[in-house]
């Protein structure tokens, strides 16, 4: 016998199980299909271990930076092992708080590969079974999968993505990044406070390519007095496994010969791709474009009864993102909404130290769309807070247009702190008054975004 289900959510990551949750709470009748572990890339093999890392090791910043100022000396060790080892308690802790949370609720957890039958129909394809079910309204949450190109692509040996790269039993004395973007710094940090080496290689002039200029700035200069080796503006030809090494081959200019890297390991990271192949999708009349993701209009729908939030559909490659994308579907098939899905500025970090917050648009998109653009700043150095932690490099800087912050971009440590409320003032295009009337508390981070929105403005 056939169920049918109110609602079939493909993918249990960060949008599919937060869709399934709410929807089930309201009453609908939910089925999740998982092909792999509840949680997704975010939970199993992103955001959340590399965190771990992160987290583990902040001490040891923390201690570098007050030894710099003469008023702590010592030594911390990280054990790798046992944090390799907790990481892996608390993800297996967090899946099953996840899988009773669907128990409760009634969702159908459904483990195995969702692939479309016909019309309103999905066929699941289990370990051990093949399962038929219905549904009024189809949810597709695939998200994505670590992107390779060819002779990027790794071998599980010596040349890593970032799944492989998170499961390792030791950390190598030296690591080759392949890739400067978010992944690959957020890595290449924990690497390099766990003792690796590390050399950071890419395509794009400067790190951190998508963020504005003064904040890749910013980062190469810290990076590089940590002693980092950075190659930007150059073409990676191949990257293997040769013995017990990574060797990577570059060219750094048309005219030049191959030069070769050679490092413990390697990590590719330059990129992801959408999981949505091979999942029927077509035949209900869902479009693909570019690589692969599901094109949707402004109720996020991509077909008649098809929804697609998260990675799959492109838009932002972020998990809360996914997540904001899975309530709107949901109030919107509860009938609780019917306008278009806004998602409003949409705040990204890149965690470490220095870490970069960014929320609503930079000078050069405000100033791509025809407007004329102010900017102001402030510098960490004057922060009371960043002052008691000897961690004054960085600063805030706010973009305007029509006399309303558009934007805001900060670098430094523990910048996202701040992300809440540079979210609200980004989404309330706060005046300089409306900033000035505020009362910041003191002594925080906050006031050098208060410092930044009170500074006299320039042109971008």
């Amino acid at each position: 016998m056939t169920t049918t289900y109110d609602l079939a959510v493909l993918g249990g990551g960060p949008g599919g199980f937060d869709a399934a949750v709410e929807a089930a709470a309201a009453g609908l009748k939910v089925a999740l299909v998982e092909a792999a572990d509840l949680g997704g890339t975010c939970l199993n093999h992103g955001c959340i271990p590399t965190k771990l890392w992160l987290g583990a090791t902040s001490v040891l910043e923390e201690l570098a930076a007050q030894t710099k100022v003469r008023v702590a000396a010592g030594e911390v060790r990280v054990d790798f092992a046992a944090l390799q080892a907790r990481k892996d308690r608390h993800l297996a802790a967090t899946r099953k708080a996840m899988a009773q949370r669907l128990g409760q609720l009634g969702v159908d957890l459904l483990p195995g590969r969702g692939r479309i039958a016909g019309a309103n129909t999905l066929e699941v394809l289990g370990a051990e079974a093949t399962r038929t079910l219905d549904f009024r309204k189809l949810l597709v949450a695939t998200g994505s999968r670590p992107a390779a190109f060819p002779g990027l692509m790794p071998d599980g040996a010596r040349v890593l993505d970032s799944t492989g790269f998170l499961a390792l039993p030791a950390m190598p004395k030296s690591l080759i990044v392949v890739g400067g973007g978010f992944i690959g710094l957020e890595m290449a940090q924990a690497a390099h406070r766990l003792g690796a080496h590390i050399t950071i290689v890419d395509a794009l002039p400067r790190l951190a390519g998508l963020e504005d200029p003064e904040v890749s700035k910013a980062l190469e200069a810290v990076f590089k007095r940590q002693g980092w080796d950075i190659r930007l503006g150059v073409k990676v030809t191949s990257v293997t496994t040769q013995g017990d090494s990574a060797v990577l081959s570059m060219l750094t200019s048309a005219e030049a010969p191959a030069e070769e890297l050679v490092a413990e390991c390697a990590l590719v990271a330059v990129g992801r791709r959408p999981n949505s192949t091979d999942l029927g999708l077509e035949s209900l009349g869902v479009a693909l474009v570019g690589p692969g993701y599901i094109n949707t209009n402004e109720n996020l729908e991509a077909a008649p009864d098809v929804f697609a939030v998260g990675d799959v559909n492109g838009r932002m490659l972020l998990a809360h993102a996914a997540s904001h994308q899975a309530h709107y579907v949901v109030e919107r098939l509860l009938d609780k909404t019917r306008g278009a899905y806004d998602s409003g500025p949409v705040p990204s970090i890149l965690y470490g130290s220095p870490e970069v917050l960014r929320v609503g648009l930079m000078a050069g998109e405000a100033q791509a769309q025809g407007d004329d653009v102010l900017v102001s700043r402030a510098q960490l150095i004057a922060n009371p807070i960043a002052q008691a932690h000897a961690a004054t490099q960085g600063f805030v800087k706010c973009v305007w247009r029509q006399g309303r912050v558009a934007g805001i971009t900060a670098v430094g440590a523990d910048v996202s702190r701040m992300a809440v409320s540079a979210s609200l003032i980004v989404q309330a295009g706060w005046t300089r008054e409306e900033a000035a009337n505020f009362m910041f508390p003191h002594p925080t981070l906050d006031e050098s975004l208060k410092a930044a929105l009170l500074a006299d403005k320039e042109a971008a």
